[in-house]
């Protein structure tokens, strides 16, 4: 074992890293009524009352129906609906600003994410000291060597089918993170469920649930420049829709503990969340409609029997623009951030911020490729990314959200 004291910055849409209890907590699901795509720019755990840069657009066509129970729950909030879709969402005022694992509520503001904010989203890294990790604490291998991200071969639907964009608004205004399409056991083949980092969905001990959240699988699918992508329509960008979440689900060390900067409790961040799509989509699910959807597996490997695995993401911060999708294979070590936490993978890959949330894919013995992670932390220099390993508190979230719509 060695002595851990690298800078970390977050790989998120926004908050960062947080301290988790050693006990395995009980996860925590919130309802939505839709999420949009977004990007990142912001820390916001203390600057809750701040005012986000970006203005929302018209809101929807008033036909949007919206379910009993999230009526009940805005009422409970003193949320107007209709105030709420002509901007009332960005008051972050931090007594408003709901928190609670139950306290999720996202209505869909159709054409909010026009092709504009969904292109200038930008990264949210955010750096920490020296003294966020020290000790030898559990098992850490040697840093591994940086992988040059390689960039994803366009259409990203061939190539990347259940990789996206993950869209929401802060308090300092518009974020980005990555996420994946994944099964879903309560529904075979037809899953609108996607995972990501916990620290894209909630902003952890000091802040609440972000708003606008929006998933764009195979965002800017033809690969197109950024200087093309100027005066790219919202189909160009979004090909296959924009997809709100109507619920959504991280671990409740994160909610507790979660925060802007650092490493600490990063074996916690994950989320599910799920979604439906803003425009009519024919009763296709987003699996229909991307063409498939990764397995999850909870039975985390150990890292000597794992030969390779594989990170995709759309990094914004430099050198990359954020309109690209990329990808590292490596083969992973291991990184112990908190003695008492579960252990995390972690891979050479130059990807930066904006990668947050982005999945992990291991191909097993049955050469069956399956999610064994997400991109959580990294380097402030970058060069390497870590992501928690999948147990029975990332098992709990999935299939929370999973019985949630089983009947439905």
């Amino acid at each position: 074992m060695r002595s851990i004291r690298p800078s970390f910055t977050v790989r998120r849409g926004r908050g960062a890293s947080r301290r988790t209890s050693p006990v395995l907590a009980t996860v925590a699901l919130v309802s939505a009524l839709a999420l949009t795509a977004t990007a990142c720019n912001g820390d916001g755990d203390d600057k809750a009352d701040s005012k986000p840069t970006a203005t929302a657009t018209a809101a929807g066509d008033g036909k949007i129906q919206i379910p009993d129970d999230i009526k009940n729950k805005l009422k409970e909030h003193g949320i107007d609906i209709d105030k709420w879709k002509n901007g009332a969402w960005k008051n972050w005022n931090r007594d408003d600003w709901l928190r609670e694992a139950n306290d999720f509520v996202n209505p869909i503001i159709k054409g909010l994410w026009d092709p504009d904010r969904m292109r200038d989203a930008d990264d949210p890294d955010k750096g920490v000291d020296d003294n966020d990790i020290s000790g030898d604490q559990g098992v850490t291998d040697p840093t591994p060597a940086p992988v040059k991200a390689q960039a994803v071969r366009p259409p990203y639907h061939t190539n990347a089918a259940t990789s996206g964009k993950l869209l929401f608004d802060s308090p300092e205004g518009t974020m980005v993170c990555s996420a994946t399409v994944v099964e879903d056991p309560a529904h075979p083949g037809k899953s609108n469920l996607i995972w990501t980092a916990g620290h894209c969905v909630h902003a952890g001990k000091k802040g609440g649930w972000y708003r606008n959240i929006a998933f764009v699988p195979s965002y800017n699918n033809a690969g197109k420049s950024a200087d093309q992508m100027q005066n790219a329509t919202r189909e160009e960008i979004a090909p296959y829709g924009v997809w709100w979440a109507d619920a959504a689900k991280t671990s409740q060390q994160w909610i507790d503990q979660g925060g802007q900067t650092g490493g600490n409790g990063a074996s916690y961040d994950f989320a599910v969340i799920h979604v439906t799509p803003e425009q009519g989509n024919a009763g296709k699910s987003l699996e229909e409609t991307v063409g498939g959807a990764l397995p999850v597996n909870f039975d985390a490997p150990a890292v000597p029997k794992v030969q390779n695995i594989t990170a995709t993401g759309y990094p914004a911060a430099p050198p990359y623009d954020g309109q690209l999708a990329y990808q590292c294979q490596d083969k992973p070590g291991r990184l112990s951030i908190n003695k008492s936490d579960p252990t995390m993978y972690r891979i050479g890959c130059t990807m930066t911020g904006g990668s947050s949330g982005g999945g992990w894919v291991e191909t097993g013995s049955d050469g069956k490729p399956a999610l064994v992670s997400n991109t959580s932390i990294g380097p402030v220099t970058s060069g390497w990314l870590a992501g928690p390993r999948l147990g029975d508190v990332a098992k709990g979230v999935y299939d929370s959200v999973s019985k949630k719509f089983a009947g439905r």
